[in-house]
């Protein structure tokens, strides 16, 4: 038998009873959920800036950077709410690699699927109660979803899943805004068709069980750049492709219309310090055209405490807070960054 089965993982419920949202943590989730759907309803007219590591490789790394990012919200908080990064789940192109947190709690060490669900629990209800900040992660396996569904703020669905049935389905059933990333080809139609899902109605099978969907009116795009056959990769934040989206958005008749912007990726060729320059594209196009202020809700950009990025291994040397999969602005370009955006908006 080619699928072995290792052990019987416990359920979400079980999982958060051993490590349970307290009374605060609720309040400040039920607060910043309110102002997310204030934003991306277009009842407030504040800027989300989903910012973070690539992946979050490092406990500690990342609730120190967390702890820098709730001061800089602070200053920052009349005109952008801060979403941070806490990705812990990591597609893989090829299926090798570093797959996230929930895998490997030590990037070292093999892999443990157990204790990386701890973790990433542990590691989000940390991230809560030490920075008030509730966080974005990426649903790489929507079964995982019920893990963590009482802290997420924000949720991704990213370019190698958006055609999957169960991925749309699933974020059909949530509460909280669910970026929708086109596919790698760049074909936009695949977007908006998983949108239309995802706002709709379901009755499928999740978790074992027969379970019915109300949609998700706040399902929306992520833009983040596509690869043609050559592999060349191919930017979509442009001001033509903003007015594409704007035009598709009212031809399929969709709630909340809303975009956030992925600057680093196919956007960015993966070069992280093109973000900057992306960032202030995105923010100029905005500017000029009062449909694309009111569509382009946010920025998504891949930063971390330390610039670009690094390997792991028995043989490499660890830097601390410094990318482990993509690379990532380093703090001082990333707050010149936040500075830059506030005075954009």
């Amino acid at each position: 038998m080619s699928m072995h089965f290792e052990k019987k993982l416990p359920i979400p419920a079980e999982i958060k009873h051993q490590n349970p949202v307290s009374d605060n943590v609720r309040r400040i989730k039920e607060d910043r959920d309110r102002q997310l759907r204030e934003i991306f309803s277009g009842k407030s007219d504040r800027f989300v800036l989903i910012i973070g590591p690539c992946s979050a490789d490092n406990e500690e790394a990342v609730l120190d950077y967390l702890g820098r990012l709730s001061k800089e919200q602070e200053k920052v908080k009349d005109r952008i709410m801060i979403v941070p990064r806490i990705y812990t789940n990591k597609p893989r192109t090829t299926g090798k690699g570093y797959k996230g947190l929930l895998h490997q709690p030590d990037p070292n060490k093999k892999p443990d699927l157990l204790a990386g669900i701890i973790a990433i629990r542990k590691l989000h209800l940390r991230a809560i109660e030490q920075t008030g900040l509730t966080a974005a992660d990426e649903m790489l396996y929507p079964e995982n979803y019920r893990y963590l569904d009482d802290l997420l703020a924000y949720v991704a669905v990213g370019a190698r899943s958006v055609e999957d049935q169960q991925h749309r389905m699933t974020v059909s059933g949530m509460d909280v805004p669910v970026g929708m990333k086109n596919p790698t080809s760049g074909d936009l139609s695949v977007m908006f068709n998983s949108i239309v899902a995802a706002q709709s109605r379901h009755n499928f099978i999740y978790r074992g069980w027969d379970v019915n969907t109300d949609g998700n009116d706040l399902a929306h795009v992520i833009l983040r750049g596509s690869v043609n056959k050559h592999g060349n990769s191919l930017p979509n934040y442009h001001y033509e492709d903003l007015l594409l989206t704007r035009k598709l958005y009212d031809e399929h008749d969709l709630k909340n219309p809303a975009v956030v912007v992925d600057c680093n990726h196919s956007n960015s060729g993966k070069q992280h310090l093109e973000q900057i320059r992306i960032a202030k594209e995105v923010l100029n196009s905005r500017s000029y055209n009062d449909d694309l202020r009111q569509l382009v809700k946010g920025l998504m950009i891949e930063s971390y405490l330390v610039d670009g990025r690094q390997d792991i291994g028995d043989e490499c040397s660890h830097v601390y807070g410094q990318s482990i999969t993509d690379p990532c602005l380093g703090w001082d370009e990333s707050v010149e960054l936040i500075e830059t955006i506030y005075d954009m908006v």
